[in-house]
């Protein structure tokens, strides 16, 4: 079948059906590679195939995965194999510009959720496979599976000319192949705890139970642990191996001749690879009883694990990912070196500290691919109490008997606000097309808005996982703003100016400032998160910019003009406690 198959394709795939020779930077591609395509990188068989042996990017995915194996291999702990996944999510989203959308776009990668506890396999079978419920693994793989089994039976019950022999062989593999990807799905424990609640519930529980893994059993009766996707063991693999491999002994028995029932059927004839798309279809397809088939069916569908309870009593514990809208609560202390005070002879560097607090109102994007990503949205308002600086107005013996009197910046507090947004390749860039690309290319807007979250068009914004904690190098995604002087008693300070009598000395000055901070990079030492709450300790780093403006003279000479004060830079670190309420 696969010699049928390359027949004109030579080029393209690889003389051997499994070629375990390859490893990096792969020139062809093998059957092997075909279910790994199916459903991540297509969204029907006929895409799938048209993918591998049209497209140049398909080639660079399948180097990219290569690598990825290799990266798990290595990994010494949890945190390398966290960035390997980084690495790999981020290449693969570059290398296919849906791969990110694709898979979230149905439950078909799912099992169904058992809907009672003395569900069977027949009646659980039956309730999969039937037209008109929801997208799901088993329903997908019966479906390509079907489709495979009766161009395989062809090959041998139909009279054909060699190239349309060739046409239908690689089409019944493309179609067995996809079958295979959704057979392999039921098999990863975050695949089988169930897809009820919100994309944020289902994200989570998939995510939570891969890595931690998940007792079921097998519905011949067989108790098992799984894990799954990136934390799949070798063990699992194996499992997964068996039922593929009886499927695949399905087809080649229809090549056969063993299965002539399979073409008695009304559905019409065609060369060409299934066209069910799985991207865009939310429900199963209506296709007749085919007992036959059922009889089939079952000793592969035996072999799959049986699926989490249905939302009630029994369920398993659901987990949620930091996907919606939340509130949240955002205390800091806060400390920054001054480049000098405000004065125009004051060229002293000194330090200074505060306190501030905020309420926020977010959307919450973390994780779309993986751990790395941010793709937070917030705005926040908040308060700010500054001490006064350590720089004296003037530097000379005996000021300290002052205390803050004659600081050169004394003790003030401010309004705050605070916006965040992740950024396509430039700060504020998707504020600036999303009114257009909304209603001209929403499309385009989505896949600029995830590769946003996940560190940006270059990602040198994405999270790096290590021992010690996350590192994120954040400047252009965040900027805060603090209005000081902005009550109803504008702040005061000393500075030296020019009296009425044009003698200099101390002038009693009132003024506002606003700064303009931009953080660079954040180290977050731990975060938890429950169902609907999180909360974590996280280090900021930051810059900023300090302009006085709005300057009056008070005393001793009201009216009198002010001295120019000038604009200061510093930079510092906040340390910030975040609380977020999901909805």
């Amino acid at each position: 079948m696969w010699a049928l198959a390359r027949g004109g394709h030579e080029g393209r795939l690889t003389e051997t059906v499994i070629d375990s020779t390859q490893g990096t930077n792969p020139q062809l591609l093998d059957f092997a590679s075909w279910p790994a395509i199916a459903g991540d990188h297509s969204c029907s068989p006929a895409d799938m195939l048209n993918t591998i042996l049209t497209s140049d990017w398909i080639l660079e995915v399948a180097d990219i995965n290569a690598r990825l194996r290799i990266d798990l291999a290595d990994s010494a702990d949890r945190n390398a194999r966290v960035n390997a996944l980084r690495r790999s999510d981020l290449r693969l989203q570059n290398a296919d510009a849906d791969y990110a959308t694709r898979a979230g776009s149905s439950k078909v990668h799912f099992l169904m959720s058992l809907p009672h506890v003395l569900a069977d396999a027949h009646s659980y079978e039956l309730a999969c496979t039937k037209g008109g419920v929801e997208l799901n693994a088993v329903g997908a793989y019966a479906w390509y599976h079907h489709s495979a089994l009766v161009k395989a039976t062809r090959l041998s019950a139909d009279v054909l000319t060699n190239a349309d022999r060739s046409s239908l062989a690689i089409s019944a593999l493309a179609d067995e192949a996809f079958a295979v990807h959704f057979l392999e799905d039921m098999f990863a424990a975050g695949h089988v705890a169930g897809t009820w609640g919100d994309a944020s519930q289902r994200k989570g529980t998939h995510d939570y139970y891969n890595e931690n893994g998940l007792k079921t059993s097998t519905w011949n009766g067989r108790n098992i642990v799984l894990t799954g996707d990136a934390w799949m063991r070798e063990e699992d693999a194996e499992r997964a191996a068996v039922a593929v491999q009886r499927s695949i002994e399905q087809i080649l028995d229809a090549g056969d001749g063993r299965h002539s029932a399979m073409v008695s059927r009304t559905e019409e004839k065609t060369l060409t690879p299934d066209s069910l798309d799985v991207c865009n279809n939310a429900v199963m397809p209506s296709r007749d009883a085919d007992p036959h088939f059922e009889t089939m069916l079952e000793p592969v569908f035996l072999l799959t694990p049986v699926p989490g309870l249905a939302y009630g009593l029994g369920e398993l514990p659901r987990f949620r990912a930091e996907l919606g809208m939340f509130v949240g609560f955002s205390p800091a202390l806060r400390g920054s070196i001054l480049a000098s005070g405000y004065g125009k002879d004051q060229t002293t560097a000194g330090v200074s500290g505060g306190i501030e607090t905020s309420v926020r109102l977010g959307l919450g994007l973390d994780g779309v691919l993986n751990e790395a990503g941010d793709g937070l949205v917030f705005l926040d308002l908040g308060w700010r109490q500054d001490g006064s600086s350590s720089i004296g107005l003037v530097e000379a013996p005996g000021i300290a008997n002052y205390g803050s009197l004659l600081a050169a910046i004394p003790g003030r507090s401010s309004f705050s606000a605070r916006m965040r947004m992740p950024f396509y390749l430039v700060p504020g860039d998707l504020l600036l097309v999303a009114p257009f690309l909304l209603f001209t290319s929403p499309e385009t807007l989505l896949k600029m808005s995830v590769k946003a979250s996940n560190g940006g068009l270059i990602p040198w914004q994405s999270g790096l996982a290590t021992s010690l904690g996350r590192f994120q190098f954040v400047l252009g995604r965040e900027i805060g703003v603090y209005l000081f002087g902005r009550t109803k008693e504008r702040d005061a300070m000393f500075g030296f100016g020019q009296k009425a009598n044009g003698s200099t000395g101390l002038l009693l000055l009132s003024y506002r400032a606003t700064q303009v901070e931009f953080p660079i990079l954040e180290y977050r030492p731990f975060r938890q998160f429950s169902i609907d709450q999180s909360s974590g300790i996280m280090v900021q780093f930051y810059g900023g910019i300090d302009i006085p403006h709005t300057v009056e003279t008070l005393e001793p000479d009201a009216g009198v003009p002010p001295p120019e004060l000038k604009t200061i830079w510093y930079l510092g670190a906040r340390l910030v406690f975040n609380w977020r309420h999901y909805f």
